[in-house]
């Protein structure tokens, strides 16, 4: 085999590592947000208030920030390959169980099992992206929107059904898609046990140790707030629509509203790849913070149809930080670094899940969303001061990176 024609087959394999990563971040984030939309039906079926039942999935929601840790050690021990089919089928297997789940408690119980599974994809995938993409903005960004179309959709998908089928059917075919995907994978994905090519060029910022401890400390902190804003806005958002935008609605179009808000906040995502090409990165990141604290202030003071672009803003913000946060995460740290990181930050990020399912029903209990979305907005205060320290922190070294650039540009001899 000449060197140009196993050049090609390393480029195909690489294509498709990345098409079924990009999948994969699709079905991660709407699985996890399956319940949260069949939650709203269940309330007549069981008679149990939107609080009580809400506070069922945080044992989902605990398990997929809690499992990112192992997860991350065992793909870098074993195979990251095998840990994403173990992700397929290990999800796709308790999705069924939800389905066929009777009571409350085998119903926690399986869905504690769809989280444990679906953690396993953002410490091991995002990782993978990232040393496989040959242009990373534009590759994570991608990447990126696939896994907020996911938000995007699954309240719609979810809700209609639900409508049509039946709450179960809602996690009988996502198990199905699951497990077929998994199939897929393993006959198109070469093992990498042994071998691990990494693509990506060095495009990361060169810091002292202890500067870079302490941005690597920093974003850990900054994981803690994105984290609850992140997941509390996704979990409440279609309850939020049907009360104060769509009440008396049915379930389908409660969906489809919250599936429009989510899809036009994910719209911000197809501008992030470029953006960070053209400006500094934790520049786009703190106007981000800023406006996802503005979002979160004109959904808690609108009601009715206003209530839409309202948390269309808020969104964008949560959606385009997220992605944004990893690409700057990715430029200060050392590759050496990156996978123990990412594995502590989604651990960080999505075990903020548990806690914001609780709290949601508990602040919900006491004073409805106003009450909610007043802590939240807090909380994206608190966020938005973090990421401006990290801005501060690294547009020192950016500014002196610029300056030696351009003095050296100076000092190149005339031709």
């Amino acid at each position: 085999m000449s060197d140009m024609q196993a050049e090609a087959i390393m480029e195909s394999a690489r294509r498709r590592s990345i098409g079924f990563l990009n999948w994969a971040h699709f079905l991660d984030h709407y699985v996890i947000l399956i319940f949260p939309t069949v939650v709203i039906g269940l309330e007549a079926v069981y008679g149990r208030s939107y609080g009580e039942l809400i506070a069922l999935a945080t044992a989902a929601f605990t398990a997929f920030g809690l499992f990112a840790l192992p997860a991350g050690w065992l793909a870098d021990n074993w195979s990251r390959r095998n840990m994403i089919a173990l992700y397929f089928f290990g999800t796709g297997a308790c999705c069924l169980l939800v389905g066929l789940s009777q009571s409350f408690e085998t119903l926690a119980l399986a869905l504690f099992g769809v989280g444990l599974f679906a953690a396993i994809y953002h410490p091991v995938g995002t990782p993978m992206v990232v040393d496989a993409a040959t242009k990373r903005g534009r590759t994570m960004a991608f990447n990126g929107i696939c896994g907020n179309i996911g938000v995007s959709v699954a309240s719609g998908c979810t809700a209609l059904i639900a409508a049509s089928l039946g709450w179960r059917y809602a996690f009988f075919l996502p198990a199905a898609v699951f497990v077929v995907t998994g199939f897929v994978y393993l006959a198109m994905v070469p093992d990498d046990r042994g071998k691990r090519v990494v693509r990506a060029p060095d495009q990361d910022v060169a810091l002292s140790r202890p500067l870079t401890i302490a941005v690597v400390l920093m974003f850990l902190l900054l994981a803690f707030w994105v984290g609850l804003v992140f997941n509390a806005l996704t979990i409440m958002l279609p309850k939020l629509v049907e009360q104060r935008a769509a009440a008396g609605t049915s379930l389908g179009t409660v969906g489809l509203l919250a599936t429009v808000v989510f899809l036009c906040g994910g719209m911000a995502q197809f501008t992030m790849g470029r953006a960070v090409e053209r400006v500094t990165p934790h520049l786009i990141m703190s106007m981000i913070a800023a406006v996802q604290v503005i979002g979160i202030l004109l959904a808690l003071y609108t009601t009715g149809w206003w209530l839409l672009p309202s948390l269309a803003l808020a969104v964008a913000a949560i959606y385009g930080q997220v992605t944004v946060n990893d690409l700057v995460l990715a430029r200060y740290t050392p590759p050496a670094w990156r996978g123990r990181i990412y594995a502590v930050r989604f651990f960080l990020i999505f075990t903020m899940a548990g806690p914001a399912a609780w709290g949601i029903g508990r602040l919900y209990e006491q004073g409805g969303f106003d009450v909610v979305l007043g802590v939240g907005a807090v909380i994206a205060v608190l966020g938005a001061l973090n990421t401006f320290a990290i801005s501060a922190l690294v547009s020192g070294v950016e500014n002196r990176r610029a300056r030696a650039v351009a003095r050296s540009a100076v000092a190149q001899p005339a031709e």
